[in-house]
């Protein structure tokens, strides 16, 4: 079938939409912010999947990022801002609208390629890596940073992160370590490889492709795929100290197993830049966001986003912690590089506190997080794993 272009998109949107005959082409389009995902950008997002869905003339959907970025998260500086004026509620609405989209991503029951040329952060990945097909570059660059942020890894993170081999999961959550496109792969959070000199033969490939067959789509990226090496530094090649130490039931307990490790290895700087980066994170956050993985083992997908808006809202509420609010003060807008946590230390953090975050909040004007009926199984390879 032909693959010309039906319609043109506008260059001022937020979301581009290129459409062909049977293929639809969505661009994340706020470059010099790095795309990071506005609720106008969720909420046009949210609308377009679901025609895609309902069109039976559309067989599949690309995503991608315009710029050096696919998305590098969520737009949390103007979230700040709303919690900053008292709008806590707002803020959580943010979330909720983000959170239904990744449900709806991971129950889609059209074939979407992710192609994540560039940076994927935060609520990029919650963009992408549900979706069935994630196409990694040289050029890609994924983290979950939430923890340095003062929150937690969400958008569905608790499901995919929990779903990695090992413990890898655990050190990716709380670490908020980088990964190319290589460790992506070799991981799990990308399905495909492809040189980035490949991807505009690979796109026009996906165009042609006159069907909905998920085996179709995955004969066609594996065309343009390799298998990368990974670098001789690569976290990957420490699976058995991630394992040995991420495994432990306390984020205490890691530190110190870490500790453990660097005393006897003093040059090793993986294990230094390890134990600083979780010393740097909020306490807190640590603490929530080792529990949140470990109870994703056992979760569905749905269960998670769930359990997500529940710690999320508690979050911005800020009653427990205002960790969110001052880390994203020191980070993104005074950027000092120097958040005051509290509480300061992962001692002076009780379990009744991290309790809190997984109730369900005490607010006349807070509901859960009701997702839409989905009668299709989750998309997302990791599920496989």
């Amino acid at each position: 079938m032909a693959s010309s272009i039906t319609s043109t998109p506008r260059e001022g949107d937020s979301v581009l939409v290129q459409k062909n005959l049977i293929a639809r082409t969505l661009t994340l389009n706020r470059p010099r912010q790095l795309n990071a995902l506005n609720f106008d950008m969720i909420s046009r997002l949210l609308e377009h999947f679901l025609a895609f869905e309902d069109d039976a003339n559309v067989k599949l959907v690309i995503v991608k990022g315009k710029g050096r970025a696919f998305c590098a998260g969520g737009d949390v500086a103007a979230v700040v801002r709303q919690i900053n004026e008292g709008n806590w509620r707002l803020a959580a609405h943010f979330f909720q609208k983000e959170y239904t989209l990744n449900y709806l991503l991971a129950t889609y029951s059209k074939p979407q390629v992710s192609i994540l040329d560039g940076i994927v952060m935060g609520g990029g990945a919650g963009a992408s890596i549900h979706g069935r097909f994630r196409v990694a570059t040289e050029n890609s660059v994924f983290a979950m940073p939430e923890t340095a942020l003062g929150l937690f890894p969400d958008v569905g993170a608790t499901y995919y992160l929990s779903r990695l081999p090992g413990f890898f999961g655990e050190y990716v959550g709380l670490t908020g370590t980088r990964l190319d496109g290589a460790e992506m792969l070799a991981c799990g959070l990308a399905t495909h490889f492809v040189p980035s000199t490949r991807l505009s033969l690979l796109e026009e490939a996906l165009n042609k492709v006159d069907s909905s067959d998920f085996a179709n789509i995955q004969a066609i990226i594996d065309k343009y795929s390799q298998s990368p090496a990974l670098k001789k530094k690569s976290a990957y090649f420490r699976m058995d100290v991630i394992d040995k130490c991420f495994s432990r039931r306390t984020v205490e307990e890691i530190l110190s197993a870490l500790e453990d490790e660097e005393a006897n290895n003093r040059a090793d700087d993986w294990l230094t830049s390890t134990v600083q980066a979780l010393k740097k994170a909020s306490p807190m956050s640590l603490k929530i966001s080792l529990r949140s993985i470990r109870e994703g083992r056992l979760q569905g997908v749905g269960q998670c986003l769930v359990c997500e808006y529940r710690m999320v809202s508690h979050v911005v509420k800020g009653e427990v912690s205002k960790d969110f609010r001052e880390g994203c003060r020191a980070l993104l807008l005074d950027k000092d590089k120097n958040p005051k946590w509290e509480p300061s230390n992962l001692e002076l953090v009780t379990n009744h506190m991290v309790e809190q975050y997984f109730s369900k909040l005490d607010d006349e004007g807070w509901e859960e997080l009701k997702l839409p009926a989905r009668s299709n199984l989750p998309a997302t390879a990791i599920a496989k794993l």
